[in-house]
């Protein structure tokens, strides 16, 4: 086993709410020249550990860590004391700042989870102020005078207002991170934001000296979360989306302790079966299931009635993709209709845990059979699957589609993943990232 050596301390340490959007920040991260290894939780102890080899490449070494949670839809207390962990592991491992990540929808409740979070983790860090910025202009998601449009339409016009987990019915960011707070929130205006970093710091500290304790901050583009990243390069702790982490590389690279590098995204090649688990309900994946189907590629839809029944689901299905040289497609993805048909009977709990349960069963079972490269669609999905596959920490690679990376298991026997938050990607998703995780 090889663990991260005390000479080459990671600099920059992460939290994220659940599994697709830690791989999405930690792609932010590797196209912005760190080498990034993503844990499945917080590990028992000591350091990032792995087994094998990477052709002669220590994987072990990292200049940022995220820890991948569970946490977004659990109750509130319950997701501060799983993020208060995953900090206390980071600063052990000699990180020098903190980043809480969650989704760039902003999923979250009147109950939490983003504000319980983020307070609890500024005050374990002694500090008094942070930003929140869920912007990824890359795919579409910007913020305007604290409303958080979703391509040309606000986020409670995007469908993200059908979500069946945390529907978002309000685009006011301030009003919605406040309802969920006890500390003052507040917002950093674009047009502070647009007149570059000294004038965004000099904003945050009038901010500051006015109580404000998290601040929504406005960002339309890259070049407004460079901006950002900038001015926050002081703070001990930054939130926001993946978006939110493209400024802080260069940080480290002007205080000297990052160097350029060309080979963050380096993974090794990783052969066998692929295999596509679709759990997401989201626009974008209701369009890849589509555009699969239309193509005549193999396909098996989950019921979650007949799983709710009893019937034998998962074993159908080893027996569909067992049939099948080809990759298959096995998914339960449905229309915003369908799925509230199937709360009303099951309950909106019991209705995901038989879809999270029957994919991840199928995923162990394929494993068992020798598939080695999957491709999952859906975040709560994806920490499922991983948590089935028995996956402890990811090596980042190259990116397939805007906040999804390419990923290689830890392990002397490396399974490929490809993990992707439910509303990204496009049409073509499914069979694009098969192919990238072969190697092609």
């Amino acid at each position: 086993m090889t663990a991260i050596q005390a000479q080459d301390r990671p600099l920059l340490g992460c939290i994220a709410d659940d599994f697709t959007g830690a791989t999405d920040l930690a792609n932010t991260l590797v196209r912005n020249g760190m080498r990034t290894v993503q844990t499945i939780g917080v590990p028992d102890a000591g350091a990032v550990q792995e087994t094998g080899h990477d052709r002669g490449q220590d994987r072990g070494q990292a200049d940022a860590i995220v820890v991948a949670l569970k946490s977004r839809t659990i109750p509130a207390a319950d997701a501060v004391a799983q993020s208060l962990a995953a900090l206390e592991w980071l600063r052990a491992q000699g990180c020098r700042q903190f980043v809480f990540k969650y989704c760039s929808t902003f999923d979250s409740t009147d109950a939490g989870n983003i504000g319980p979070v983020a307070e609890a983790l500024l005050a374990a860090l002694d500090s008094d102020f942070t930003i929140a910025c869920p912007a990824f202009p890359e795919n579409g998601r910007t913020i305007f005078r604290g409303h958080l449009f979703v391509g040309d339409v606000l986020l409670n016009q995007s469908g993200m207002e059908h979500h069946p987990l945390t529907p978002m019915t309000d685009a006011n960011l301030v009003r919605v991170l406040q309802g969920q707070s006890q500390g003052k929130v507040g917002l950093l205006r674009y047009d502070a934001v647009a007149r570059g970093a000294n004038a965004t710091a000099e904003r945050i500290a009038a901010l500051r000296g006015d109580g404000v304790r998290l601040a929504i901050a406005d960002a339309v583009s890259d070049a407004d979360l460079l901006t950002l990243g900038q001015a926050c390069a002081d703070l001990p702790l930054i939130t926001g989306g993946s978006g939110i982490a493209l400024g802080l590389p260069e940080n480290f690279r002007r205080a000297g302790l990052l160097p350029q590098r060309g080979d963050a995204a380096s993974v090794p090649r990783v052969d066998g079966h692929g295999v596509v688990l679709a759990g997401s309900a989201s626009r974008a994946t209701n369009g890849q299931v589509a555009r699969w189907l239309e193509q005549g590629r193999p396909a098996l839809r989950i019921d979650p009635l007949a799983l709710a029944r009893g019937e034998a689901v998962v074993d159908a299905a080893l027996a569909f993709a067992a049939s099948h040289e080809a990759p298959v497609l096995i998914y339960a993805t449905s229309s915003p209709d369908e799925v509230k048909a199937v709360q009303a009977e099951l309950g909106v709990e019991r209705a995901g845990h038989l879809v999270e349960q029957a994919l991840a069963g199928i995923a162990a079972g394929l494993l068992a059979r020798g598939t080695r490269r999957f491709v999952v669609a859906g975040g709560e999905t994806s920490g499922a699957v991983v948590q089935a596959l028995g996956v402890r920490a990811l090596r980042i690679g190259a990116q397939i589609a805007p906040g999804v990376p390419a990923t290689v298991t830890l392990d002397a026997q490396p399974l490929a993943l490809a993990l992707k938050s439910g509303n990204f990607g496009g049409e073509d998703f499914f069979a694009q990232a098969l192919a990238q995780l072969g190697g092609q």
